[in-house]
């Protein structure tokens, strides 16, 4: 059979490496419509403060690799443009020649991942505005980053906001965060997001709330100013982190069936609507285990794992993707700020009856150290007592925790089963009751 993937990342290389280890004489053909294929996105914004040596450390595996190896037909800057499903071949450019191609295919999968949100701001295309996404991002920000970068204003106090403050601080450089929102990290709950502001408040970082950029002043086609609904800020640089959208325009004369934000539905056999097509990662959307529907949580834990079950069922292995709890987890200065399942705004919109409990704890037992406080928070359903949601910012300790209060929620626990769990405990590490159980028996 000819397989041919759209998209060399995370999701389309996962399900091609699964097509490889488990068969045998099959065609595979990836086009990537950049330059890079196989890496880390997450790991970008530590390359800007030298925890990460390079965006080359990033790198997985190269095409070479792929195709030397492997023997997978890894194309670079091959953009796809259209899809014909009835008669299977895909059509595009290849950026490289400015020729176009077309491409036959048994089975096809989309990974086509999701590109950055820039809203049509007047002065978007000054130089010195930057999204952040890819490693041609990254490398266009550095490269401004060796001009005299001083003040950087950050659009957006999302996960790609926040680290990209506590990088750029690191090597320096005055950081202005502005957001329309009411508060910086809208994922967790409102009382959570204050420990937020008050890390960014102790780290220098400014802050600016309910304020809606309308678009950016400059001097010789370069940024000087982001102007807002408020006024005018000064800033040598701009980076727009506003969020993503799915990249699927492509498929808008298909026929595939897409969600409210153009996310491709997929089934559990990440299978579209039309026989032979697949989807998978951030251009599709994920069945989200505490809402019992499809939802969109474009995450690279996920797009790997979705990729991965996406490759198997194309080669007649049957697999399941069992779906997500929303799991995520980032560091933001000294703090840890972790998430699972809802947050209490969720769950009202789910139309859940559901309780909220709240402690500060410590990492270790209180009397070994007190020195790394944590706050926790759990959400649970009032009548059947199963948890929703779980929400974690403190110093040490908060990784292991979210990772317990993931695998609860996936299972459906209830509140008074965490209670039961049987954790570990030494002194430097835990209490005799771990904190997720402290806040746990506390529940009413």
């Amino acid at each position: 059979m000819k397989f041919v993937i759209i998209g060399g990342d995370a999701a389309g290389m996962s399900a091609a490496m699964q097509i490889v280890r488990n068969s045998e004489d099959n065609e595979i053909v990836t086009l990537e419509r950049g330059k890079v294929y196989s890496y880390g996105q997450c790991g970008l914004p530590y390359v800007f403060s030298g925890d990460v040596d390079s965006f080359d450390d990033l790198i997985a595996r190269k095409p070479e690799t792929f195709r030397e190896k492997y023997g997978i037909d890894a194309r670079l800057l091959h953009e796809v443009m259209e899809v014909d499903c009835e008669h299977k071949i895909v059509y595009g450019i290849d950026h490289s020649s400015g020729k176009k191609f077309e491409e036959s295919y048994d089975r096809l999968l989309i990974a086509t991942g999701a590109d950055p949100v820039l809203p049509p701001w007047e002065g978007k295309n000054l130089s010195g505005v930057h999204p952040l996404k890819t490693i041609p991002d990254a490398k266009a920000i550095m490269d401004d980053l060796q001009d005299d970068v001083d003040q950087v204003a950050i659009i957006g106090g999302g996960y790609i906001g926040l680290e990209m403050a506590e990088n750029l601080a690191a090597i320096g450089k005055k950081i202005r965060m502005i957001d329309r929102g009411d508060r910086l990290g809208k994922i967790f709950d409102e009382d959570m997001s204050e420990l937020i502001h008050e890390e960014a408040e102790k780290q220098g970082v400014e802050i600016l709330l309910s304020e809606s950029v309308e678009g950016f002043s400059g001097e010789d086609n370069k940024v000087s100013s982001v102007i807002t609904d408020k006024g005018e800020y000064e800033t040598d640089l701009v980076l727009a982190a506003v969020g993503v959208a799915p990249n699927t325009s492509f498929l808008n004369e298909t026929g595939i069936y897409t969600s409210y934000n153009q996310a491709i539905e997929v089934n559990a056999f990440m299978e579209t609507s039309i026989m032979d097509i697949y989807a998978a990662g951030d251009c599709a959307t994920q069945f989200h285990r505490v809402k019992q529907r499809p939802d969109y949580v474009p995450l690279g834990t996920h797009a790997n794992k979705q990729g991965r079950v996406a490759g198997l069922n194309m080669i007649d292995k049957r697999r399941v993707y069992h779906g997500i709890v929303g799991t995520s987890i980032l560091k933001f200065f000294d703090l840890t700020l972790a998430r699972t399942g809802l947050s209490s705004r969720e769950a009202e919109e789910e139309h859940f009856s559901y309780q909220t409990v709240s402690i500060e704890s410590t990492h270790e037992a209180g009397y070994y150290s007190k020195d790394n406080p944590m706050t926790l928070k759990l959400i649970y359903d009032e009548q059947s007592r199963k948890l929703l949601g779980g929400q974690i910012i403190g110093h040490q300790g908060v990784d292991k925790r979210i990772d317990v209060l993931a695998t609860a929620i996936y299972q459906h626990m209830t509140i008074d089963e965490l209670i039961d769990l049987d954790l570990a405990y030494s002194p430097p590490y835990n209490s005799v009751w771990d904190p997720i159980q402290q806040v746990a028996r506390r529940a009413k």
